[in-house]
């Protein structure tokens, strides 16, 4: 399915957003998400399904000084 990640198209065949992750090989990542403008805490990733449009972001900490 076409969805987008970070403002980019994507395909997928992930169908839940902890599926997605896992192709994006993020699964073991500290990010957080949000899809369609909502945050997703990681604890209910793998029961957020995805579908056709949907606009996933995923945000990693940085550090710097």
């Amino acid at each position: 399915m076409k969805i987008i990640v970070n403002g980019e198209p994507a395909d997928t065949a992930a169908g839940t957003l902890a599926g997605l992750l896992a192709e994006l090989e993020l699964a073991e990542a500290i990010v957080a998400t949000a899809l369609n403008g909502d945050m997703v805490r990681a604890a209910r990733r793998a029961l957020t399904p995805l579908a056709e449009g949907d606009r996933v972001e995923i945000l990693a900490p940085m550090q710097g000084g």
